[in-house]
């Protein structure tokens, strides 16, 4: 069966399955892995220490697969400017670049008339029309049910999707709650063209930079093993649920302010859970969907199956 739509059309790939930005994990083995099953694969660039790391990393990608990719510039999370890394990714000629986390007007002020595809993550339908009226090609729409940081307004995917698709004329990406090829053709009769998983993809053998203990959780969770942190200060987010976001929790009942905060939910405790595995200092981003996972496969065996399944779906449709 053929899987055009109107995502495969704008970057060139064989099925509209988009692998999202996974601070500190979407670098060139799994973004290559992506690309090389059929889907579009990401580096995160400000997971990166370094400009000449990104650069590694495009170059690294391209070794391992001809096939499209992106780069995602998470650009109000990490707290520093992001124009630099941009300039590499300009440098390199990569195709496809996704934003989140921010205003995307300065990023595409910056990138002017560059020859690049830009996606845009949005969390509420106002954000959808305003990331068209910028000249975004595509939005990516996060419903609640997603990992890591999330809208405020708690509008699950099923809901958001079509809101959005009926708000806009461009392509629209769903993501939050998909794990599967059942959830891939729910997108699609919502009115999505495609689609973006992130905790899935930390799942699977190519995602090297995350620890086992990590997968290992996501095996382990149920649908109600996840909670969301960061409430209280305005950029909610959803995590694997453990002590150390116990902790979060509790400090934030207790109107912690982020100077308090800042230590428990920073970029070094992430890391020490989902690169050393130490859960009892540390915590990992992960959607509901992590009740869906039970196994640790290839990428590719992840994609085949999935579209396995879709197919099947699309002939009992027919």
């Amino acid at each position: 069966m053929e899987w055009n739509t109107r995502v495969t059309e704008l970057l060139g790939i064989k099925y509209p399955i988009i692998q999202g930005g996974l601070a500190y994990l979407a670098y060139a083995e799994l973004a290559a892995a992506v690309s090389e099953a059929g889907g579009l694969g990401q580096i995160t660039a400000m997971s990166l220490d370094s400009p000449e790391a990104l650069r590694s990393e495009i170059r690294k990608v391209r070794e391992l697969t001809a096939k499209p990719f992106g780069v995602n510039f998470a650009i109000g999370q990490h707290g520093r400017p992001y124009e630099y890394m941009l300039d590499v990714a300009l440098e390199e000629k990569v195709k496809v670049l996704s934003v989140t986390g921010g205003n995307p007007s300065p990023f595409f002020d910056y990138i002017g008339g560059a020859d690049v595809k830009k996606l845009v993550l949005v969390a509420a339908k106002r954000q959808a029309v305003k990331a068209e009226s910028l000249g975004a090609d595509a939005v990516m729409v996060v419903g609640q049910e997603g990992g890591g940081h999330l809208g405020r307004d708690d509008i699950g995917t099923m809901v958001l999707v079509p809101q959005v698709v009926d708000a806009v004329n461009i392509p629209v990406i769903a993501s939050g709650g998909i794990g599967d090829g059942r959830g891939w053709m729910a997108a699609h009769a919502l009115g999505a063209e495609g689609i973006e998983m992130g905790t899935r993809f930390i799942a699977t053998n190519e995602c090297v930079h995350a620890s086992i203990e990590y997968k290992q959780a996501l095996l382990q969770t149920e649908e109600t093993g996840t909670v969301v942190i960061k409430r209280s200060l305005g950029a909610p987010a959803r995590a694997l649920a453990g002590s150390w976001t116990e902790k979060i929790l509790r400090m934030e009942a207790e109107n912690a302010d982020y100077d308090k905060l800042k230590d428990y939910i920073s970029g070094g405790a992430n890391r020490r859970f989902i690169h050393n595995g130490d859960e009892q200092s540390g915590f990992g981003w992960a959607g509901q969907v992590a009740g869906m996972i039970d196994d640790i496969p290839t990428v590719a065996d992840l994609i085949g199956r999935m579209v396995e399944q879709a197919e099947d779906i699309r002939s009992k449709w027919s």
